[in-house]
C-alpha cells in the first residue's frame, strides 16, 4: 500500500513538473517578443527568397544567394564606415549584391557553367573575398568595428494600437521596406507583361523566343534582382539587426531563403510566409536557450537548419519547379 501511495505521489509530481516546464516553453513560444523577433529574423529571408523567386522564375537556379546576402552585409558596413552614412551604406549593399548577381549570370548564362556549381562557387567566393578585405580594411578577419546603423522607426497609427504596437509598431526602416518590396514583387511578378516575359522564358524558353522575347537579356535582369535584394537583406543583417560585419554572417541564411522560395512555390508572398515559418523557429530557439530545458543548446540551435532539410525535402517531392529551372538555352539570334 506504501508503495503504491508513493508511486502515486511520485507521478503527481512528474505531471506538475511536466504541466509546469510545458507551460514556461508555450509562454516563451507564444510571447510577443518571440513573434517580433520572427518578423526581424524573417526580413532578410523573405528579401533573398523574393529574389531567388526572380532569378528561378527566368530559368537559373540561384545557390548564390548565401553569398551574395554576405557581399551585401559586407558592402553595407563597408559604406556606413567610409561615409558615415547608414544609408549609403544600404545603397552599397544593394550595388555589392547586383554585382554577384551579374557575375553569377555571366557564369551561367554566357559561359553556360552548371547553375548549382557556378553558385556554389559564388558562395566560396564571397566568403573569401569578404574575409580577404576586412584583413585589408581593418586588419582583422574576425569582425569590423561598429559602424552607425539604421534606427528604427515608429509608425504613428501603428504604435497607438495595442499589442500591434509592440509588434510590428517600431521597427528598422528596412523590415517595412521588405513587406512593402514582397507586394511589389508580388505584383512585378503575376500582374504586368515583364513578369508574364519572366514567367514564360523559365517555363517555355522555345515559345518566348519565337515571341522576340530578349530570352539572356530577361535572365540577365532576373538575376541581377535577385542579388540587388539579397545585397539589401544582408545590408539588414549589418546595419538593421547590428552594426558590425563579422566573417561568414550570412551563416547559411542564403540557403535557407532558397528553400522558403521552393517552399513558397517561386512566389513572393509564399516565400514570406515561408521565412515566418524558419524565422519564428530561428526565434524559439534563441528563446529557449535562456530556460533551463534540461537540454544541450547545440541540439536546440539546430533546430532551424533540421526545420530547413525537412522542408526542402518535401517541397521538392511536392513542388513544381519552372519546367526550364537550369537548362541553357540557345537562342536563335
Amino acid at each position: 500500500m506504501k508503495i503504491s501511495v508513493i508511486s502515486v505521489i511520485s507521478v503527481l509530481f512528474l505531471l506538475v513538473f511536466i504541466a509546469k516546464f510545458m507551460n514556461d516553453v508555450l509562454s516563451v513560444i507564444f510571447s510577443i517578443n518571440t513573434l517580433r523577433a520572427t518578423i526581424r529574423i524573417a526580413t532578410p529571408l523573405a528579401l533573398a527568397a523574393m529574389g531567388g523567386a526572380f532569378s528561378e522564375r527566368s530559368g537559373i537556379i540561384n545557390i548564390g544567394l548565401e553569398g551574395m546576402i554576405l557581399s551585401g552585409a559586407f558592402a553595407a558596413v563597408l559604406g556606413s564606415f567610409y561615409t558615415g552614412s547608414p544609408w549609403f551604406g544600404v545603397l552599397l549593399s544593394v550595388l555589392a549584391g547586383a554585382l554577384v548577381g551579374a557575375l553569377l549570370a555571366c557564369f551561367t548564362i554566357k559561359f553556360r557553367a552548371n547553375h548549382v556549381v557556378a553558385g556554389v562557387g559564388v558562395n566560396i567566393l564571397a566568403l573569401g573575398v569578404t574575409t580577404w578585405l576586412m584583413q585589408v580594411v581593418w586588419g582583422n578577419k574576425g569582425s569590423s568595428p561598429n559602424v552607425n546603423g539604421l534606427h528604427e522607426i515608429s509608425i504613428p497609427l501603428l504604435k497607438d494600437i495595442p499589442v500591434v504596437d509592440r509588434l510590428i509598431g517600431t521597427h528598422c526602416p528596412l523590415v517595412y521596406l521588405m513587406f512593402l518590396l514582397v507586394i511589389a514583387g508580388w505584383v512585378l511578378l503575376f500582374k504586368t507583361p515583364l513578369g508574364l516575359r519572366i514567367r514564360i522564358t523559365g517555363e517555355h524558353p522555345e515559345a518566348a523566343d519565337t515571341l522576340g522575347i530578349n530570352i539572356h537579356g530577361v535572365q540577365y535582369f532576373s538575376v541581377i534582382l535577385s542579388g540587388s535584394l539579397a545585397g539589401l537583406g544582408g545590408a539588414y543583417l549589418s546595419l538593421g539587426h547590428l552594426n558590425w560585419f563579422s566573417m561568414n554572417m550570412s551563416a547559411g541564411r542564403g540557403y535557407m531563403a532558397l528553400a522558403a522560395n521552393i517552399f513558397g512555390r517561386w512566389n513572393p508572398l509564399g516565400g514570406l510566409a515561408a521565412s515566418f515559418l524558419f524565422s519564428f523557429t530561428d526565434a524559439v530557439q534563441m528563446r529557449l536557450q535562456s530556460l533551463n530545458v534540461g537540454v544541450s543548446y547545440e541540439l536546440i540551435q539546430m533546430l532551424p537548419y533540421v526545420l530547413t532539410i525537412v522542408v526542402l525535402a518535401g517541397a521538392v517531392i511536392h513542388s513544381r519547379p519552372p519546367a526550364a529551372l537550369g537548362v541553357h538555352y540557345e537562342t536563335n539570334k
